[in-house]
């Protein structure tokens, strides 16, 4: 099911994969995108968003559960590395033919031979296994809430064949995870989850689209929709939008959990960190993508950090 390492993918750098993992691993951890944490960092994120809002209405309820919130952290984290794993062994399962005839892309795992497809199939299983056991460590609520998101995640790679704006897809699933800290620990989904959840779409747009950029070329020559091909030279006034318009919702999120300086203070940072990447991003530099994008995870834990002082100050 395995065949030889070979090397690292071409859009990868050195990492601990190449430097630590054993070589009869690292196909499979590339698969998985291990060798790129952003992906799981970007799945928790909301994950994060949701539990500290809702732990804030907990508090406001005189009951807060601290214990409870902070091992659903810890689940959420192991359930973003497993599910993230297994949704970008998915994706490459089906593009790969598409990946093969793209510059950055046609060294990944399976087109490059490095693994076979019935081995990604088979390690597709076992993550999915693995986020199993974390989706059953929750109450039965928030099982129904992140059992209704599998479609969303199944069809999303299939999406840039269809759609022109597959990154919309992308925010349903990637974003789930703003309503699951709220089925998790109050076990139901008050208007700031929905809230939450509308604004990181459009936040995942925002920074999928910047990501998009650096293969915009490619994906026209082989026939690939993207936000970046379609936002084209007005990607920086759709970003304007498009984050603006998760600075209003999320804005209207904290109000409905009730608000706080300290909440207050983590979005104004947050959108002060998203105006900064309007400004600096270069569609037309790859590199100015990446590190725009990558810039995202710091972004998302500035929030994060302001919502949970506030749980915890209330």
């Amino acid at each position: 099911m395995m065949l030889p390492a070979g090397p690292a993918p071409a859009d990868t750098t050195g990492n601990w994969v190449d430097r630590r993992a054993p070589s009869f691993l690292r196909p499979f951890l590339r698969l998985a995108r291990a060798d790129r944490p952003i992906g799981s960092w970007l799945l928790l994120i909301p994950c994060l968003w949701s539990v500290a809002l809702a732990l804030r209405l907990q508090a406001d309820a005189g009951a807060p559960d601290y214990g409870h919130a902070a091992v659903l952290v810890a689940l959420f984290a192991i359930g973003a590395v497993a599910m993230r794993g297994a949704g970008c062994t998915w994706n490459d399962i089906l593009d790969r033919d598409i990946d093969g005839r793209v510059e950055r892309t046609r060294s990944r795992p399976l087109p490059a031979g490095q693994v076979t497809l019935a081995g990604a199939f088979v390690f597709l299983g076992l993550q999915g296994l693995a986020g199993l056991a974390v989706l059953l460590c929750l109450p039965p609520f928030a099982i129904a809430t992140a059992l209704a998101s599998l479609g969303v995640v199944v069809i999303y790679p299939l999406m840039k064949r269809v759609i022109w704006v597959p990154q919309a897809v992308l925010g349903l699933a990637f974003s789930w995870g703003a309503l699951m800290g709220f089925a998790a620990l109050i076990e139901a989904l008050p208007p700031s989850a929905f809230l939450l959840y509308a604004g990181s779409v459009l936040w995942v747009i925002g920074y999928d689209t910047i990501y998009a950029h650096q293969d915009r070329e490619d994906d026209e020559t082989v026939g690939v929709k993207s936000s970046a091909r379609f936002f084209a030279g007005a990607t920086k006034r759709w970003l304007v939008g498009l984050y603006g318009g998760t600075v209003v919702l999320f804005a209207l999120a904290i109000g409905a959990a009730g608000g706080g300086v300290f909440a207050w203070l983590g979005l104004a940072l947050f959108a002060a960190h998203l105006a900064w990447q309007i400004r600096r991003v270069d569609i037309d530099d790859g590199r100015n993508c990446l590190r725009v994008f990558l810039s995202n995870r710091d972004a998302g834990l500035i929030l994060f950090a302001g919502l949970a002082v506030q749980a915890l100050a209330a």
